[in-house]
């Protein structure tokens, strides 16, 4: 079936607002080539688990694309319909699996040395659109928080070393009660500025008290979907002709309710928690990657005002069959190799929050737990520069904002 088929009742199965959205488009769908529709249909079947930044981004996307003339219809996608595809691909049930049809796309094309073009055709597609719908600036500046090191007594290596030049670095920070300090600063903000999954509270380790206000991400409340999952996939990996393509459609299929997810809570959140462990590597495993997974994550979809992420101590590495398995109940803590891990993570942070519409007021803060030192990144703040002030963390995060 070619798009030009297309007809409202094959949206059956989509979700209620997906479905909704779909057949208010259907004219606009039917005029797209089939090199491009599923990649818009796996955004659009996900709609009603979206958060809103990204609803508002695929309503304006499908918008657009129905305000354009035949002609400027042609201009846009005259790339998209030179590639030639498989009858395969062709009789591919597209429109309920899209995401499949993706994946399947991308082979083919890699295997008709037509992968190169369509990359370029994306660009283009992706560069015209933001020109035509650009982003909205956020309601406040953008404000990211890493805390780093917990429960690492000492540690005598530079830190920040990769954020040094961006901020000014603190040597003489006052660290007491600095975890409650900054939760009670985001949520602050949560409550000055009420945007729907707008300030996010992250946690490598056990959560602290904080406020009800705050999207609240841990990794150790997870822990029974992440027992879960590591149980499926040895089940998986057992089975004949499971390899690691066919492990990771099933992991793609898999919704919360096939881990256990009570269906009373969040259903965009509940989704959004899942494919951190379905769609990446490491993060059911390790508390630091999981971290910073989720931090990625949550910038690039909900596009938050305020981020903390909270680094916990990630067990030491072991061969991979042992970590699978979770089986071992007491694992051994690595804390030097986390800390390196959240320095890292923290410059990540960063850099994600500075793609972000607004970027150019947006502050920055990484703190070392427990501990004196701290670097601060703001419009009023000196480039690589070190202070000698004693100082609290609310008092730095005073002058990041400005």
């Amino acid at each position: 079936m070619l798009p030009r088929d297309l007809k409202a009742e094959q949206f059956a199965g989509y979700p209620p607002e997906a479905r909704e959205l779909a057949v208010a488009h259907l004219s606009t769908l039917q005029q797209l080539p089939l090199s491009f529709l599923p990649s818009l249909l796996r955004e659009v079947i996900e709609y009603d688990y979206k958060f809103p930044v990204e609803r508002q981004a695929i309503s304006r996307e499908l918008a657009k694309l129905s305000s354009l003339s035949p002609i400027q219809m042609k201009e846009w996608f005259q790339a998209f319909s030179q590639f030639s595809l498989s009858s395969k691909l062709e009789e591919f049930n597209w429109v309920s699996q899209p995401a499949q049809f993706v994946e399947q796309l991308s082979a083919y094309l890699w295997s008709t040395h037509q992968l190169d073009p369509f990359r370029k055709a994306a660009i283009e597609y992706g560069d015209r659109l933001r020109s035509a719908v650009p982003q909205e600036p956020p309601a406040t500046s953008r404000l990211g928080i890493a805390i780093i090191g917990q429960g690492l007594a000492s540690y005598d290596a530079p830190l920040f070393r990769n954020l040094r030049e961006h901020g000014t670095y603190f040597e003489r920070v006052k660290p007491d009660g600095g975890v409650e300090l900054l939760l009670k600063s985001v949520a602050a903000r949560a409550k000055a500025h009420p945007v729907p999954y707008g300030h996010w509270y992250i946690e490598g380790g056990q959560v602290a008290d904080h406020s009800p206000l705050l999207t609240c991400v841990s990794y150790q409340a997870l822990e029974p979907v992440r027992a879960a999952l590591l149980r499926n996939i040895q089940a998986e990996i057992k089975r004949p002709g499971m390899g690691p393509e066919e492990l990771r459609t099933h992991l793609a299929e898999m919704s919360p309710a096939d881990l256990g997810v009570d269906k009373s809570g969040d259903p965009v959140l509940d989704r959004f928690q899942i494919k951190l462990f379905t769609e990446a590597s490491g993060t059911q495993i390790f508390s630091t990657t999981f971290a910073q997974w989720a931090a990625r994550e949550a910038l690039r979809r909900a596009q938050p005002l305020t981020l903390l992420v909270r680094f916990g101590p990630r067990q030491r590495q072991r061969p991979m069959n042992e970590l699978l398995s979770n089986d071992n109940s007491n694992p051994e803590l690595d804390l030097a190799g986390s800390l390196m891990d959240a320095d890292m993570g923290a410059y990540y942070n960063w850099i994600n929050q500075q793609r972000l519409p607004g970027s150019e007021h947006s502050s920055f803060l990484v703190w070392f737990e427990g501990h004196g030192q701290a670097l601060a990144i703001g419009p009023s703040l000196a480039r690589g520069t070190a202070s000698n002030s004693i100082a609290d963390l609310g008092e730095l995060l005073s002058w990041a904002v400005g």
